[in-house]
């Protein structure tokens, strides 16, 4: 079987635009949100102005004194601002620096708890049932204490209910506040804005994706590869964010490194590292990939692990898969048969920060 070329727009790309409407759901999210303290080597190409630079921010260090240093002396309000993104393992050591830092934090110690609930409305668990508008008043509520999170998951209420205005009011909130998923949020609501401003869009990813934002990454090296918001496409300087993405753990970034190693598109042509990432991709559950690596493992005669590989993706959706796979089935004795299906049903996919 043949193994189409990388497809460009012109020809329908493989790679999505956009990710789903849930614009900061799913388990990527929870660990990019993990990642907000990962410091990256600045990258600043021709299309991001000079002056935008993201500052490092981080809990002040105390300053040295007569009397041994006074924590008391930081305001209030910066150490607030400071801390809106906090999530509550941060905000729970700063309380502990110091009785004032204690105080101080006490809002944002609340909106912790605001958002827990509010997540248990939106999804009904912890034994609630789901309640958008219970869900809703917490968030806000959280956001009223300063919690950048807390406005994030107001904002992404809104906006899946169709109050748009509203959700990028928070989002703009968020993002002033240094918060990456805000930053990103407001970027994909440029981008599906009717008309799209798409320049604005990639300018809010490209702030996320400084902060260590996965999602961001990948979504900055979709407009980078597409050229959308720039005058033309940057390949080079899109391979560079899909391998950020990559290495910090979004699958289907990984699958897309995969591509430019296997054509040499932004990345040096390398078949080994191609493989690597692709099967990556196919053991954290891309279907895609797990259908492109059981067709390698097929072209080696590996028959076995290639019609698990197929499978999955079959399973997964890949129509195309199942052809292959019940051709290989036929060559397979029946006990092989069943262990396919025993290794199957059994299959986990791997965490994607692993």
């Amino acid at each position: 079987m043949k193994r189409r070329p990388w497809p460009f727009r012109s020809n329908g790309s493989r790679l999505s635009a956009l990710p789903s409407p849930n614009i900061n759901g799913g388990k990527e999210d929870e660990r990019a949100r993990r990642q907000r303290s990962t410091k990256f080597t600045t990258l600043t190409p021709s299309w991001i102005s000079p002056s935008r630079q993201i500052q490092s921010r981080s809990i002040p260090s105390s300053s040295t004194s007569k009397d041994g240093g006074d924590f008391t002396a930081l305001p209030y309000d910066v150490l607030t601002k400071i801390a809106a993104s906090f999530g509550v393992g941060d905000l729970r050591t700063a309380s502990l620096v110091c009785k004032p830092w204690c105080d101080a934090l006490r809002p944002l110690r609340e909106a912790m708890m605001l958002l827990r609930w509010g997540k248990r409305f939106k999804h009904g668990r912890g034994g609630v049932r789901p309640n958008l508008d219970k869900a809703l008043d917490s968030f806000l509520k959280g956001a009223a204490r300063g919690s950048t999170l807390a406005m994030v998951d107001a904002g992404l209420v809104y906006w899946e209910s169709g109050n748009k205005d509203k959700a990028m009011a928070l989002y703009h909130k968020a993002s002033a506040l240094g918060d990456p998923a805000g930053k990103f949020n407001l970027g994909v609501a440029y981008l599906q804005a009717e008309p799209a401003n798409a320049k604005e869009a990639v300018r809010w990813f490209h702030e996320s994706a400084m902060a260590g934002y996965v999602r961001a990454q990948y979504q900055l090296a979709l407009c980078l590869h597409q050229g959308r918001g720039l005058d033309r496409n940057d390949m080079q300087e899109a391979a560079k964010w899909y391998l950020k993405a990559a290495e910090g753990g979004y699958v289907r970034a990984m699958y897309n490194v995969s591509l430019c190693y296997s054509f040499g598109e932004g990345l040096r042509q390398c078949h080994r590292l191609a493989r690597k990432w692709m099967k990556r991709a196919a053991d954290r559950g891309h279907a895609k990939a797990q259908f492109e690596h059981g067709l390698a493992l097929f072209s080696e005669g590996d028959l076995f692990k290639a019609v698990v590989y197929l499978e999955l993706a079959t399973r997964a959706g890949e129509t195309a898969a199942a052809h292959v796979k019940n051709v290989i089935l036929q060559r397979l004795s029946e006990k092989s048969r069943d262990r396919v299906l025993v290794l199957a049903d059994n299959w986990q996919a791997l965490p994607s920060g692993s």
